[in-house]
Formats: structure tokens, C-alpha cells, sequence
């Protein structure tokens, strides 16, 4: 499921950083080093088939390297 995000990401924060990512190896290995994070937060987002909804983005997110592997966890409404 492809979408695109419109507008600001909403109440971003970090739920889980460092060693407590199981992903990290892979993450450091495909984007390079970096304080790696999971984040969350809030957004507008247009599905592929043009459905607007605001929705739960979780992504992974270091100092450097930016945002990577955004994915839509559940949509609101």
C-alpha cells in the first residue's frame, strides 16, 4: 500500500532508541551509523487509490541520515 503524506507530521516522539531496536544491524548496514531511533506520530495521508485519512506513521529516524522506512501502523479515520 503506497501513500503520500500531506502536510506536517503531528506529536512525533521517540518510543524506542539504541540497543532496545532489534533493527539496528540491518539499519546501519542499508543507511550507515547513526543514533538510531523509532519514532511515531500523526499525519494526513493520501492512499494510492486517493482515500484521505489521517493516520499512525511509524518510521526509523538517525542524525545524518534522516527518515527511512516510513510505514502507515493503523489509519484514525
Amino acid at each position: 500500500m503506497g501513500f503520500a503524506i500531506i502536510g506536517p507530521i503531528r506529536n512525533a516522539h521517540t518510543f524506542a532508541l539504541g540497543p532496545s531496536i532489534r533493527d539496528v544491524p540491518r539499519l546501519r548496514r542499508m543507511y550507515g551509523q547513526g543514533r538510531w531511533r523509532k519514532r511515531k506520530g500523526v499525519a494526513t495521508v493520501r492512499l494510492d487509490d486517493g482515500f484521505v485519512a489521517e493516520a499512525e506513521l511509524h518510521w526509523y529516524e538517525a542524525t545524518g541520515v534522516g527518515k527511512k522506512e516510513l510505514r502507515i501502523k493503523r489509519l484514525l479515520g
